[in-house]
């Protein structure tokens, strides 16, 4: 068996006086798609930096096998030393990259070359560091959450690519259903240490119930054998001390045993404040338009919404999934048409960007508007300390500025303030937006059994499955399209239209804004020029562009033979002169299989850019 590309053996790590890993091992090999699982705070990302080289471990050993190429996709990716995107996706590429690769995917993820990156959102900008990543040859990509920030069709996009890419990965993500379509290994990082399970996501949540269910039997047993040793010792001490030693020791090894198994995270209580009961309907809207900056949104749209409806709306960046919600929610007004609402609503929000909370609040205050100490909760009164620790935040966090916080718990506050709000209709604005696995499944929960109605924004297809009674699906050209079910069912019954929405909305829209500040600052003479070039490809690029996929296949079947042949152990002994031509044939093979790639990512950079 070959050594593994990386290995951490033995890592342990403290942070002050609170230890993160404790014999820590991790072992990436070629192939390898893993998901690291784990809360948040558990050092996830902190493990990521240590394979990357970027902190050292306390205590442990590294090792990467020789010639091996790392590529880092970190949470939040900085783009301020670069003048435009090309600068910046250019940066990442090693010597046997080549530049078509990086304009390929900065054209497929929809960012023009010479864009500033401050002009850039959230999105735009993690789509440019997949760019920087996905362009280079790594043997490894370390993806720190690569979903956050990306739309439904860029999300489906990216589990494609990943999975026809050659390079191991170690994925640190919330999305379940990415999660479960990319990988096929899961660590799972669980108060200190890792659990390695031989499967992908999908085959996970099967394994941990079971996992809890033997280490509950464990602690069952442990209880009982300490009760037996504790009634010996005040029952059946005799005479023989060498004996009552020994069995003391055991005893004080099982206690040691008990508090180690009693450091199990503690799960986050969510409960919503329970407003008055509503009228049947809560919203009903009636052929409704909408536009922003001559942009049609929203076009003659009607929908009716009945009390504990849970409506999940599902489209691409910037195609008005925030404008509806915001009609929805009466913070701003169609058009044309008319939207009703119902009687005895009570509203609480939860927008995207958490603009509800001052970031210079403390804990405390973010959470209470008033000055007392205690939040009132369906009639029941809770000081404010208990109230933070079902939402897992310890007293001392209480007079902790906002900012000072990472972006999971900025997440649970906005979620421990909406739910301290006496509500009967919840809308949600990407709820699910830096929160852990765990705590997403307690969110579902909670939602499921909420007494009221639901109206939510989420590209995270499990949260949509889950939750929502029927979807409202943009389907391009301002039209939203109301549908039973999950997303799951949507997608079934809608494949070949979900294509098409996809090639028209996901990377498109990506860049509509920063491109429109760009253009009218630098770009417009380029576009002008853009469109006296050539109007179409040639017939013979039309059949290079044709063949050329077959020609790779081909070639990588060739290398794969010659490779395998080289790596037979005996070969050089049995067939020196073989060897030395199956060598030779091989590196030809390599560099005529770089020169095809290469021409087929600049014929087809070429036909997205006469597309476009």
């Amino acid at each position: 068996m070959s050594a593994p590309l990386l290995a951490l053996k033995n890592i342990k790590l403290n942070f002050g006086d609170r230890q993160i890993f404790e014999q820590v091992e991790l072992f990436i090999n070629e192939g390898d798609k893993i998901a690291l699982i784990g809360r948040n705070g558990s050092g996830k990302s902190t493990l990521l930096k240590i394979a990357n080289k970027n902190i050292e471990a306390d205590e442990g050993e590294y090792f990467l096998r020789t010639g091996t190429l790392i590529r880092y996709l970190v949470q939040e990716p900085d783009l301020s030393e670069y003048e435009n995107l090309l600068d910046y996706v250019r940066s990442g590429l090693g010597e046997i990259d080549n530049i078509y690769q990086a304009q390929y995917y900065l054209a497929r993820l929809g960012l023009e070359e010479k864009l500033n990156p401050s002009f850039l959102s959230g999105g735009e900008i993690k789509r440019a560091a997949l760019a920087k990543i996905l362009a280079t040859n790594a043997d490894i990509l370390l993806l720190d959450e690569p979903t956050n920030h990306l739309d439904l069709p860029t999300i489906i996009w990216l589990e494609n690519e990943l999975k026809n890419l050659k390079s191991a990965m170690l994925i640190i993500s919330h999305d379940k259903k990415f999660l479960q379509n990319v990988t096929n290994k899961t660590f799972w990082l669980d108060r200190g240490k890792i659990h390695y399970i031989n499967c992908g996501f999908a085959g996970f949540e099967k394994w941990q119930e079971n996992f809890f269910a033997k280490e509950q039997q464990k602690k069952h047993k442990l209880k009982q054998q300490i009760k037996r040793e504790e009634e010996w010792l005040r029952y059946g001490v005799t005479a023989r001390r060498k004996r009552n030693v020994k069995r003391l020791a055991n005893l004080a090894k099982l206690r040691k045993e008990r508090e180690k198994q009693a450091t199990k995270i503690e799960n986050i209580n969510f409960s919503a404040a329970k407003g008055k009961i509503s009228g049947n309907i809560i919203i009903e809207a009636k052929n409704i338009s909408k536009s922003f900056a001559n942009k049609l949104l929203i076009k003659n749209f009607s929908t009716r919404i009945l009390r504990t409806d849970r409506v999940g709306i599902v489209g691409a960046n910037g195609v008005g999934k925030t404008s509806l919600l915001k009609l929805f929610s009466g913070q701003i007004l169609p058009d044309e048409g008319e939207i009703k609402f119902g009687a005895n609503i009570e509203l609480a929000l939860l927008d995207q960007m958490r603009e509800q909370l001052n970031s210079n609040h403390t804990l405390k205050e973010a959470i209470l508007d008033s000055g007392s100490d205690m939040i009132e909760i369906n009639n029941k009164k809770k000081h404010i300390i208990s109230y933070m620790q079902d939402f897992l935040f310890s007293p001392k966090q209480a007079d902790m500025p906002l900012n000072k916080l990472s972006g999971g718990e900025r997440a649970r506050v906005g979620l421990a303030k909406l739910l301290s709000i006496p509500s009967n209709l919840l809308v949600l604005d990407e709820p699910t937006n830096d929160l852990d696995l765990e705590t997403l499944d307690m969110l579902i929960e909670m939602l499921t059994d909420y007494h009221g109605t639901i109206i939510f924004v989420s590209h995270d297809r499990d949260f949509i499955d889950k939750l929502a009674t029927y979807i409202i699906v943009y389907e391009g050209d301002g039209n939203w399209v109301q549908y039973f079910g999950g997303y799951s069912d949507y997608e079934r019954r809608n494949k070949e239209k979900i294509i098409n929405i996809s090639s028209k909305t996901s990377v498109s829209n990506a860049g509509q804004r920063s491109v429109k500040k760009e253009i009218s600052a630098n770009n417009a003479k380029n576009r002008q020029k853009a469109k006296k070039e050539k109007k179409k490809l040639s017939f013979k690029q039309l059949y290079m562009l044709k063949t050329l996929p077959e020609k790779i296949e081909k070639l990588s079947q060739q290398i794969a033979q010659c490779e395998e042949k080289l790596a037979k152990t005996d070969y050089y002994i049995k067939d020196m002169q073989g060897f030395i031509k199956t060598s030779e044939r091989l590196v030809r093979l390599q560099k005529e299989l770089k020169k095809s790639e290469d021409e087929w990512l600049k014929l087809e950079i070429e036909r997205e850019k006469l597309q476009n």
